[in-house]
């Protein structure tokens, strides 16, 4: 199944460049693309992509405002992609807002081509794109800054079983699915059941939610190690 793929960058050089890798993979069409958000979201509800790739600075309508709209739409409008925020900065607080509107992760405009090419395989097929050893840390930094969590998702935690908790906390420090399954000797997928039953239970879009949210519940702390 061929993903479909729409580019939101303010400059030419990169959207042309992106549209090149991408369009050269036999399973992902590059099917529009636009300078700024508010064209992002228009043409996206032209084309119905499966994957926005959404700078996050752009004029007009910067990246969160977007990716807001396009993953909280207005009545009538049922299509909803999988958004991918790009930035220039490995610690930008536009992309935690990004990740607590629904955006399925995030990466670095300069990571390698290959990167860009699994993000978005893995964000279509809708798993949250993770850098662990980053992600963690900037999560981690957006959550010190913020006023202590609030009540709601610590009693949200009650909800959870004692595995599911465990399982929580472990994405919440970085691990992928393989590395859980190893440390609490499991099968790969009866860790993804335990997974699907937390982001069910939590009400919680993806793995990128489930991370910010044993931040905010309290669960991990910043600062602790992994």
């Amino acid at each position: 199944m061929t993903i479909r793929v729409i580019i939101v960058d303010d400059q030419a050089m990169v959207r042309a460049g992106f549209a090149a890798l991408l369009s050269a993979q036999a399973d992902i069409d590059v099917v529009g693309e636009a300078p700024d958000g508010r064209q992002g979201v228009q043409v996206s509800r032209t084309v119905h992509p499966d994957v926005v790739l959404m700078d996050v600075r752009m004029p007009e309508m910067d990246g969160l405002s977007a990716a807001r709209e396009l993953l909280s739409p207005p009545p009538g409008v049922v299509h909803r992609p999988k958004v991918l925020m790009l930035t220039t900065f490995d610690i930008d607080d536009y992309v935690y807002e990004a990740l607590r509107a629904g955006a399925s992760g995030f990466l670095l405009k300069d990571a390698p081509p290959a990167d860009l090419i699994a993000a978005v395989r893995v964000v279509a097929s809708g798993e949250a794109l993770l850098a662990p050893s980053v992600t963690r840390r900037l999560i981690a930094d957006f959550v010190q800054q913020r006023p202590a969590p609030r009540k709601d998702p610590a009693l949200r935690l009650k909800g959870l079983t004692p595995r599911e908790t465990e399982v929580l906390e472990l994405i919440a420090r970085g691990l992928s699915n393989q590395e859980i399954a190893g440390h609490l000797v499991l099968a790969e997928q009866t860790v993804k059941t335990h997974i699907g039953r937390v982001l069910a239970k939590l009400d919680l879009r993806d793995r990128a939610q489930a991370v910010i949210f044993a931040y905010e519940a309290g669960l991990v702390r910043p600062g602790d190690s992994g």
